[in-house]
């Protein structure tokens, strides 16, 4: 059983709230900004829906459409991958991997850019199907992974990473070990586990994994 609704925290001015699997709410310089929401709680307060929505890819742990409906309001709008077969009412632009959403690009004032999210080791995420996103909000650079088993540090370049949501459960992503590695190129302040469940993925191993190699790195467990 995927982890449910397990806890938030803040960054700076930054408030990240983990819903459980990948699915994030990141709230800040006035933006609500959800990404793949799968669980959620019974009821969504007004200020809880969405400016944007970030879908990575479309299994349907990412893009529940019971849970999409629930935090889109009439003003959301909703970034999705082109090749995706869902169709989405409303302000819905379709983006692909090396889209900068950036300066006069970007989405509602939150510059996004958007990185490949692909299986080296596996048929599960192909090459193209799947994204992660950079969002700047309130001065930091947040990382949301998507699903992959690595991380693809020549297409993040010369971007600091502030904060990194990273998947750890070893299911067609990144184990422990191999997220712990990529927490430390990626030599983020924050690194929040996601994508794990009581039968995989331990986050205090990983947040062990980590620190041993650089104890500078803040593992935040939600």
């Amino acid at each position: 059983m995927w982890r449910d609704n397990v806890g938030s925290t803040t960054i700076g001015n930054v408030s990240i709230s983990w819903f459980g699997h990948a699915g994030f709410m990141i709230k800040g310089d006035g933006h609500v900004i959800h990404i793949d929401p799968f669980i959620l709680p019974e009821s969504i307060p007004d200020g809880d829906m969405a400016d944007i929505l970030l879908i990575t890819h479309e299994h349907l742990e990412h893009c529940y459409p019971d849970s999409i409906r629930k935090i889109r309001s009439p003003d959301s709008t909703t970034l999705i991958p082109e090749n995706m077969g869902l169709q989405f009412r409303g302000d819905t632009r379709r983006i692909m991997e090396g889209d900068d959403l950036i300066d006069e690009l970007c989405i509602k004032g939150v510059n996004i850019r958007v990185l490949p999210a692909y299986n080296k080791n596996s048929s599960e995420h192909l090459k193209g199907q799947g994204v992660g996103y950079i969002i700047e909000l309130d001065g930091l650079n947040i990382y949301h992974s998507g699903d992959l088993d690595f991380i693809p540090m020549d297409e993040i370049g010369d971007v600091s990473i502030d904060v990194a949501l990273l998947p750890i459960s070893g299911v067609s992503v990144m184990d422990e070990k191999t997220a712990a590695r990529s927490a430390v190129q990626l030599s983020a302040n924050v690194v929040i586990p996601m994508h794990y469940s009581e039968e995989f993925g331990d986050p205090e191993e990983f947040k062990k994994l980590v620190n041993a190699a650089d104890p500078s790195i803040d593992v935040v467990i939600l």
